[in-house]
Formats: C-alpha cells, structure tokens, sequence
C-alpha cells in the first residue's frame, strides 16, 4: 500500500504543482497590486472589528479556526523534512511562497464569503460553494467536495494523529495507542458540539500557543545570538545555489519549500474558505484580509520559528531523496518533531522534548477540529439536497477512526496520505480560484473605492456587478435597501 500512495504522492506533486503555486500567488498579487502587503495594517485591525450573530462567527473566530487548520504538525514536523530533503534554503522558498500565497488566500476567502449561503441557523460556504454559484460548474463543485470529504476526513486526521503520538511516546514514554484512545475522547467530545464549540475552543486555544512556541524560539536564539547572521546566510546561499555545500540542490529547495509551504499554510489550497464563509462581515473583502493575515502567522511566524531553532542549533540532517547525505549531524534520526525536540534541548536541557510535544499536541489537535469542520460543511453540501442526515454521525465516527489508526501506524504511511489529500485538492481549488478571478477582483474593486469615499464598506452584489451572490442579495433585501436600476460597473 505504501509504495502505490508514494506513486500517487509522486504523480500529484511533480514539477507542475510546484510551478502552479507559485504562479498562482505571483498572479494574483500582480492582479490585486499585492494586497497582502499594501493592507497589512488593516488586516490586524478587520481582525477586531467582526461581532459573531446568531448565524455566523466572528471575524476573530474565523481566523483562529482557520489558524488551527493551519497551524499544525507541518509547522514542526513540516519545516523539519523541508530541510532534511531540501537543505537550508527549502526555508527561503517556504517564505516566498507564504508572500505570494497571501494574495491568494485573499483571493479564494474573499469567494467564500461572496458565494455562501444561511443553512438552517449557520452560515455555510467554501470552495464548492463557490465553483457551483460563481462558475455555474455542479459537477466540478461536487468533485471538490467529494475530494475535500475524502482528504479531510480520512486522508489528513492521520499526519496530526501519528506527530500527537510519536511526540507524546518520546517525550514521556507513552504508547500510541493510549494516545490514540485519548484523542478520540477529547476530539469527539468537542466536534459533538458544533462549529460553535470548535471555534470556541480555536479562539482560547490557538493565540496563546503560538505565542508559546514564538517565546521558547526567541530564548533558544537568544542563547545563540552570534550565529543568528551566519544562519540566514545559509538559508540565502542555499536558496539561490551559491553555497558550497548546498548549491547542488536548489531544485529540492524549491520543491520542498513550495510542498511544504502549501501543507502548512494551504494558501489557494480551499481550507480557510470554510471558516472565512461562516463569518459575520459587512464586505466580503474583509474576510479575505483577515485570513491573507493568518497565511503570515502560519509562515512567516511559526514556521519561521521552528527553522531558526534547528538550524542555529545544528539539530538537522540533509538527506536528498535519491542522492547520498549531505548532512548527518544528528545520525540516523528520522526527519520530524525530532529535530525541534533537539534543538531546545540544547538551550533549555530536560525540557525539549516535553515542550515540543505539548506544542505538536495543541498545534496538531486544533487541526484535527478544523478538519472536522471543514469534511461536515462539504457534506452538508453534498447531501442538504437529499436529506442523508445520517451521514453525518457517520463522518463523526469515521474521523475518530482514522485519528486512531494515524496514532498507530507509521509516520510515512501518514504523510504521504496527508500529502496526496493536500495535492488533490490544490489543483482543484488553484484552478477554481484562477477561473473566478474577475468577479473576486471587482469585489476588490468595490471595497477600495468605498474606502475611498470615507465608508465603512458594505457589500451589494448588484452595485458591485457580481451575479449569483444569493445571501448578499437577500440581505440587502432584509436590510430594506431598494436596488439600483442601473448597476455600477466595477472593472
């Protein structure tokens, strides 16, 4: 089974993802005059603004439920086999690809909130939602959500799972399977609560341990300050093929710092798009802001830290796949949470493992919540027609499964479930973004000269030019605003 998932892994993320990626971010921020950066401090403040109502969440709530979903193992574990198979300077293209992803996560959040819809008491939407109304493609939307069903509740729990366990035996003795056992007990005593509880639990839980993880990181270069300049001018030289003994794979560097980028901060990938549509907002726009922010703490913040951390200490191996090692500082240590483990317990002795594991816990454990959130909304989508409501106790105990069998089985198997989950569902949702850059870049357009003329901007589809936006239109509609005639034409 092992070699027929690498074949899969192999096929889905060659050469043509990595280059979609980057060329979708680098389209999007030409497109959006780089958005991501002309509105940084607007970002931080749209992050207080949103109340949560009855219906939706807050703004807030959004973005630490989408936070969670990216915050997670591959901000530890992730970085970790980044460096091992793609050297230093996968870390360089880790950041390009979190600058450039930010204008797309801007892009598909932005979508998300245009195209969703109230069902029942709770807002719902994501990338599906949004093929199927704005595209006007059913059969793409439901082969989206069939994917995104599979690779969240099946393929994904597994990476978050195994790195929860493998941290929590090496840090204090524990078998897998206990863990296994206790990770289904909390994790279904939450998801049995609702997007409500889980957004709940992601608001207290997510800012306080990236805060946490950040502060261990600063000790850690504290103690070893003087070599901080020489560690970026490996991450460069590796980077770009001018160091001696990295220069030799800057093809790896690029391909595992993109591959890995995309699994941390899914950016363009469809996650965020789930929670970013269950917020209560005034413009669309604002939406796509807030979650543009959360690819920069992700990426810039998080996983930053963990590459400073290992490689100030030295605490890595690099060892190419297929080419001999050129790097075996640390022996035959499998590349993950372990090298993280490591690098602490140089600074801060008999409290590395311990620490890191309690973060991969946290880390790990509020993704499995946004995994379930995410695999409930798009199979609402698929059945709310049909009225299969017993799938949905299903997908509980389904989820709960798989977070028990990651536990257990291998750390390969895992990751490369994981990878193939995350690659399918990129080029389905670059491709869905890149189709519906028009109408998301017009709502852009309506934001911008709203706030031109002093507003606090409110979305009207038709005023904006943008076409089957439902739930906008009846809410305009509520809101008792007579349309216009004439509709502003925006681009």
């Amino acid at each position: 089974m092992g070699e027929i998932v690498n074949w899969m892994v192999g096929h889905v993320w060659g050469i043509g993802l990595v280059i979609f990626a980057l060329g979708i971010g680098l389209f999007f921020s030409i497109a959006t005059r780089f958005v991501q950066i002309r509105y940084f401090k607007e970002m931080i403040l749209l992050l207080f603004e949103g109340k949560s109502s009855e219906s939706g969440i807050s703004s807030f709530q959004a973005f630490c439920l989408a936070l969670s979903g990216r915050v997670g193992v591959g901000n530890i574990a992730g970085v970790a086999t980044a460096i091992a198979y793609g050297g230093p300077g996968a870390v360089f293209w880790m950041w390009v690809m979190a600058l450039l992803g930010g204008s797309s996560a801007f892009i598909e959040s932005t979508l998300a909130q245009v195209y969703k819809s109230k069902v029942g008491d709770e807002y719902r939407g994501g990338t599906p939602y949004f093929i199927e109304r704005g595209l006007r493609m059913k059969w793409f939307a439901v082969i989206m959500a069939i994917v995104v069903t599979i690779s969240y509740g099946i393929l994904l729990p597994g990476v978050q799972a195994n790195s929860i366990a493998v941290g929590l035996e090496n840090a204090f003795g524990l078998s897998k399977t206990v863990s296994g056992i206790l990770l289904v007990v909390l994790l279904g005593s939450i998801i049995l609560g609702g997007v409500k509880r889980i957004a709940k639990v992601s608001q207290t839980v997510v800012p306080f341990m990236a805060l946490g993880y950040v502060a261990v990181t600063f000790i850690v270069l504290g103690v070893n300050f003087n070599q901080v300049p020489e560690m970026f001018s490996l991450i460069f030289s590796s980077a770009f093929g001018v160091n001696q003994a990295f220069g030799g794979i800057v093809g790896a560097a690029i391909a595992w710092g993109v591959r890995r980028a995309v699994f941390s901060n899914v950016a363009g990938a469809g996650e965020a798009t789930y929670s970013s549509a269950a917020a209560e907002v005034s413009h669309p726009a604002k939406q796509g802001l807030v979650q543009a922010f959360s690819v920069y703490i992700d990426t810039i913040v998080v996983c930053t830290a963990t590459a400073l951390m290992i490689l100030v200490t030295g605490m890595y191996n690099v060892t190419p796949e297929g080419k001999e090692p050129i790097s075996q500082s640390l022996g035959n240590v499998e590349a993950g949470p372990a090298y993280t483990q490591m690098a602490v317990e140089t600074v801060l002795p008999g409290f590395g493992p311990g620490f890191v594991s309690i973060a991969i816990f946290f880390f790990a454990f509020t993704t499995l919540l946004a995994y379930y959130y995410i695999s409930e909304t798009t199979l609402v989508y698929l059945t709310e027609k049909l009225n299969y409501s017993w799938l949905k106790p299903l997908l509980k105990i389904g989820i709960l499964f798989m977070t028990f069998i990651g536990s257990v089985y291998s750390a390969s198997l895992v990751w490369a479930l994981g990878d193939l989950g995350i690659g399918s569902m990129a080029w389905l949702s670059f491709l869905a973004i890149l189709l519906l850059a028009k109408p998301a870049l017009k709502v852009l357009k309506d934001y911008e000269i709203q706030r031109k003329e002093g507003k606090n901007p409110v979305f009207d589809p038709l005023k904006a030019g943008i076409e089957g936006a439902d739930f906008w239109e009846e809410k305009i509609k509520e809101a008792g605003a007579t349309p216009p005639k004439n509709k502003r034409s925006i681009g």
